[in-house]
């Protein structure tokens, strides 16, 4: 079990600090990360509480690994926890992109494509144990099974976010109308300590913000407004994930002319290349504008902006979310969703994560180490990323 000290926003900050620096990948391989550090290793919450929690994050607009750190820091250490939790996830990769967007020009070519290939074949194993732990404790019958299999089909024949949430639905039905809803089910509930006053506060902000700044940035029209309402818009309506945001961003900020085409595909090919959430490639953008605010400035407001309206739907759902866990109907429907959630990570572990990683025989055996080294060997994740993105590059020769 996880001690006290790690209650603190400060020791949750260095735990997302460390996976900030360390969890190369994209989004699944991100839950697989978190799923190793807080349902493994550390014990804050169980299994099914993390199954529940990827399944609500799924189902918001925004980066779901991102909302899935900032409700586990919520829940260790409440507003502080969440705040830090996101701080240490995000500065890492935010810093190096606002730095290359500053002019550091060599930092694309710093890293050996070997290292790079060897960071996208570390994502196979991460996302292959999580496949593998989550299955066994969440796929535990036929019907289950079942569920898990059918979503894994229509998630790749259909390779959409809306594929995702249609799977995801049908799912919940599935399992409200074959899981017999059991009265008295053990439930792990998350320490959350928002009220419902406060939660239903952080929904009408998230909807105002959503329409107002529309209307200001109309009546007083300035670079500075204009780049949080688009940034704001781009973080609300998004479902899927980091790459689905890049051309909405690209609509917004190419056409205006704040970005060269040139400079966002740069940043773009910068963003493949360090840990941590996609999204802070907002931060790229910002940094890179032609007018004011730019540089850290622009970087870190067009940041909080498209991260804002992560927070407020986390802390605007969550109470609401946790009543809904307890119900009986609700776990029959969840039941369902578990095993699609799994689903999921087995489509995404065969596509993007295998087909972009898995182009020789070296690569196979490089990921089944990695995989032997997480599973059976117990190393920490750091370490098989380091040591993955080392022989990636030693394989090069």
């Amino acid at each position: 079990m996880a001690c006290k000290t790690d209650r603190s926003p400060w020791a949750v900050f260095l735990i997302f600090l460390r996976l900030g620096l360390t969890s190369f990948g994209g989004p699944i391989a991100h839950l697989g990360y978190f799923r190793d550090e807080f349902v493994t290793r550390r014990r804050w919450l169980s299994e099914r509480s993390y199954a529940d929690l990827v399944a609500l994050c799924q189902f918001l607009p925004g980066p779901a690994s991102s909302q899935v750190g900032i409700a586990l820091g919520l829940s260790r250490s409440g507003y502080a926890g969440a705040l830090a939790a996101w701080t240490g996830f995000t500065l890492p990769s935010a810093i190096a992109l606002i730095l290359f967007a500053l002019g550091i020009s060599s930092y694309g070519d710093a890293m050996p494509s070997g290292v790079l290939h060897g960071l996208k074949v570390v994502a196979v194993a991460v996302v292959a144990q999580a496949v593998w732990g989550m299955a066994r404790n969440l796929c535990t019958d036929a019907p289950r099974i079942v569920i898990m299999a059918a979503t894994t089909c229509m998630v790749l024949v259909v390779p959409s976010a809306w594929g995702q949430v249609i799977a995801i639905v049908i799912a919940a039905a599935i399992g409200l109308l074959w899981f017999r809803p059991q009265t008295g089910t053990a439930h792990d509930p998350l320490p959350i300590v928002i009220t419902r006053s406060a939660g239903l506060f952080c929904l009408a902000l998230f909807f105002g913000l959503l329409i107002g700044l529309p209307l200001l940035s109309v009546l007083f029209p300035n670079q500075a407004l204009s780049m949080v309402d688009a940034f704001y818009r781009a973080g609300s309506l998004v479902f899927g994930g980091g790459h689905v945001v890049l051309p909405l961003l690209q609509a917004e900020v190419v056409p205006t002319g704040w970005v060269s085409n040139e400079s966002f595909l740069a940043g773009y090919g910068a963003a493949q290349a360090v840990p941590g959430p996609l999204f802070t490639f907002a931060a790229f953008l910002g940094a890179s504008m032609g007018g004011a605010p730019s540089g850290w400035l622009g970087g870190l407001l067009c940041l909080l902006a498209i991260f804002a309206p992560s927070f407020l739907l986390v802390v605007g759902v969550l109470p609401f979310w946790e009543s809904l866990r307890r119900n009986s109907r609700t776990q029959a429907a969840l039941s369902g969703v578990n095993a699609a959630v799994v689903g999921l990570l087995l489509a995404a572990l065969y596509r993007p994560v295998w087909t972009s990683a898995i182009h020789a025989p070296q690569d196979f055996g490089l990921a089944l180490v990695a995989l032997v080294a997480l599973m059976f060997w117990r190393l920490p994740a750091w370490l098989v990323v380091v040591g993955t993105g080392t022989a990636g590059w030693l394989l090069t020769f």
